[in-house]
């Protein structure tokens, strides 16, 4: 069996995307999955990203982490996916699509810059020394002033194993303040076990959290991440943050195809 893939890329945050209109990719297996996100034994990739057809949107997004699993929301894997959308012409400059945590909207313009809207954030736990956020993923927030010396892998897996979050674990950010409305992050995500040059759904909790602690008065963030630079822009209404969006570059990088 051979497999038509793409591979994208948003800030460094990279995917296998697959069109599987016709229902042929083997979903149930996990192995293949994590086998092709492999970076030494297979593609290579944070994640696989399924595009399928949706009654009552123009396309539904099925996400795995590389470990092979089915996953919660992947802001850059989402703003990927309509770049992929826009190749296939599903959709021109805005979109409506599925994905597990429900319907999101999204433009996309002829540089490939994707601004996605992100679900909206009605829950922000704020603790002594850190922040918790579900993003469409759940993300666990730190303040780290010395992000370069950083072992985002050992400290982020110590979080994510912790008693705190339980055998489901959370994505772990560690922050540190660059301007009055620019933040630099460093993301640990689970599933991927690592470290990874981006996230979206992270930099979307991190932009929410430093507003709803003070640290910046903001509504449009700045965050700068390994693979580059996120936009992140909300509406604070009464504790709550609504039309939440996640702006920044999707790319193509190559095609080919995967033997099994």
């Amino acid at each position: 069996m051979n497999i038509t893939f793409h591979k994208y890329q948003g800030t460094g945050n990279d995917f296998v995307i697959i069109d599987n209109r016709e229902f042929q990719f083997p979903k149930l297996n996990n192995n293949l999955v994590a086998r092709m996100c492999n970076r030494r034994f297979g593609i290579g990739a944070d994640g696989l990203i399924l595009l399928e057809n949706h009654q009552n949107a123009d396309f539904q997004m099925v996400y795995y982490n590389s470990d092979g699993k089915q996953s919660t929301m992947c802001g850059n894997g989402g703003r990927c996916l309509v770049n992929f959308a826009k190749s296939l012409k599903i959709i021109d400059a805005e979109t409506n699509f599925m994905a597990i945590d429900g319907l999101h909207y999204a433009t996309i313009n002829h540089e490939g810059i994707v601004a996605l809207q992100m679900k909206n954030v009605e829950n922000v736990k704020i603790n002594d020394d850190y922040v918790f956020i579900d993003t469409g993923s759940p993300h666990h927030i730190v303040i780290d002033k010395n992000l370069d010396d950083l072992d985002v892998k050992t400290a982020g897996a110590t979080i994510r194993y912790s008693a705190l979050y339980g055998e489901n674990g959370s994505n772990v950010n560690f922050v540190s303040q660059i301007s009055t409305d620019t933040f630099a992050i460093r993301t640990y995500e689970r599933g991927v076990e690592n470290e990874t040059l981006s996230c979206g759904t992270g930099a979307t909790a991190v932009a929410i959290a430093m507003k709803a602690t003070g640290k910046t008065n903001a509504n449009h963030v700045n965050i700068q991440v390994i693979g580059g630079n996120l936009e992140i822009y909300f509406t604070p209404i009464n504790g709550q943050f609504k039309n939440v969006f996640l702006r920044g570059n999707a790319e193509f990088v190559f095609e080919g195809i995967f033997s099994i």
